[in-house]
């Protein structure tokens, strides 16, 4: 037994662990674990922390986001609101137009009618004096004549003028 390499290999391990222990590198292996373990553990609080404050930021920004799209879709039917009410103004103000130019159409086709009526009857008049004019000047003959035409020419021009 001796002899055999394993066994001295056995006995050299045998001596270095208690060489290891009796220098404390057990405890200061544990106390290095021990460390590495709190230190871990503070990064998983801290983690833990720190995912507590992403949730409560996302569900601020989840609320703020429903708020702006609230918002938006009242600025939206207020746009709308205020699109239908422009439009109906708009076709408010273009039938008082159109109503205002119908008026003013009207008018001077009245005007036209008038004034139509008027030349015709100015026409009619001259033709009437001189038709008068004419059969009196040939049927009646004379002084008389032409007193009773000038006279009746005055009379028709005063009437229809």
């Amino acid at each position: 037994m001796l002899e055999n390499p394993e066994f001295w290999v056995a006995v050299a391990f045998v001596i270095f662990i208690g060489v290891v222990w009796y220098a404390g590198a057990f405890r200061a292996m544990a106390s290095g674990l021990d460390g590495r373990s709190a230190r871990i553990r503070q990064e998983l609080d801290e983690a833990q922390r720190l995912r507590q404050e992403a949730e409560q930021l996302l569900a601020e920004y989840k609320k703020k986001r429903s708020a702006a799209e609230a918002e938006a879709a009242a600025i939206v039917e207020q746009a709308k609101t205020e699109a239908s009410e422009l439009a109906a103004e708009a076709e408010k103000r273009m039938q008082e137009f159109v109503a205002r130019r119908t008026k003013i159409a009207e008018a001077k086709i009245a005007q036209a009618e008038a004034q139509a009526l008027a030349d015709v009857r100015a026409a009619a008049a001259d033709t009437a004096v001189r038709a008068a004019e004419r059969i009196l000047t040939e049927t009646v003959k004379g002084k008389t004549a032409d007193d009773l035409v000038s006279s009746a020419i005055k009379d028709v021009k005063t009437r229809l003028g």
